[in-house]
């Protein structure tokens, strides 16, 4: 399959609506159909708000070479990089995690060489390795659902957007060649509100849990919350002139990592276009089959 070019941002999140499957007609399907619209490229948009329970994963695929130093990477950096699942080297088949089959079953993927954005495609079955070692990293768009059931906005989500994200001043923890800033995500949240959301993101440590920052975006060096490094800009809840930014760790950080490790190959997903999974979203360990927790939000 030839590599097309994309920008490293702004990705378009309407996904196939002609000849395939639409965003909307996805909203309220099984994870099964969803995915089956993903694997036969029907479908390439956001997944923010699809197949609502089970748990959201960002994807990082590296040669065994450096599969080692990453996953120390991802076991030093809990919050961004929350590692749910690892396949066998050479493997494709992500079995812990469900019926997936990495090479096909992620929207779109980004191809980076020598650590720069190649070129973006929307399977990668052409580019598999026998050497390859594909890692799920738990993902923000998790715990988005229990917000919303809590009552708390999400707006991104209806205007079928995909969530702002940046790059930080905060720094990770070194691995190898692994290092760099955390990239954050950010949602608007109105003031009386906040401390729920911090609540009941944490509760959900397999998706980045609590967040890492309120506030001020300058404080971890962003300087306009109105131009995102991924994803579209940030909207504010309906009738709320005074909401707050609040930033948690990003599965996109492992990509802001590649740019110092260089490895000649990696492949991620793009922004925002998730590898969905058949694991419980409350789930106590990130493994097809395990009983959710009892509750975890109680009390919202």
């Amino acid at each position: 399959m030839a590599e097309t070019h994309s920008p490293d941002a702004h990705t378009s999140d309407q996904g196939r609506t002609a000849a395939g499957d639409s965003y909307d007609s996805l909203k309220a399907a099984p994870v099964q159909r969803v995915r089956a619209a993903i694997r036969k490229r029907r479908f390439n948009g956001q997944t923010a708000g699809l197949a609502p329970g089970r748990l959201q994963a960002n994807i990082a695929i590296l040669p065994a070479s450096h599969a080692l130093d990453f996953m120390r990477y991802c076991q030093r950096n809990p919050k961004p990089c929350p590692l749910v699942a690892v396949t066998d080297t050479g493997d494709p088949m992500m079995r812990t995690a469900g019926d997936v089959d990495i090479r096909t079953d992620v929207p779109s993927y980004n191809i980076y060489r020598d650590g720069a954005l190649a070129g973006t495609v929307d399977g990668i079955t052409d580019l598999w390795r026998d050497d390859f070692v594909a890692f799920a990293l738990g993902c923000s768009f998790t715990f988005e659902r229990a917000l919303q059931e809590a009552g708390i906005a999400m707006p991104h989500i209806a205007a079928n957007a995909t969530v702002a994200m940046y790059r930080s001043s905060i720094e990770t923890r070194k691995a190898g060649p692994f290092g760099g800033g955390t990239v954050v995500s950010m949602r608007l949240i109105a003031p009386d509100r906040v401390d729920d959301a911090i609540r009941i993101s944490a509760a959900y440590p397999w998706a980045h849990g609590a967040p890492v920052h309120v506030g001020d975006p300058q404080a971890i060096g962003i300087a306009d919350l109105a131009a995102p490094d991924w994803g579209d800009p940030p909207i504010a809840p309906a009738g709320i002139d005074d909401a707050v930014p609040v930033f948690w760790a990003c599965g996109v950080t492992p990509q802001n990592a590649l740019r110092l490790a260089r490895p000649p190959i990696c492949i991620t997903h793009t922004p925002g276009r998730m590898l969905i999974t058949d694991v419980d979203e409350r789930a106590d360990q990130p493994f097809v089959g395990v009983p959710a927790q009892s509750n975890p939000t109680k009390g919202d």
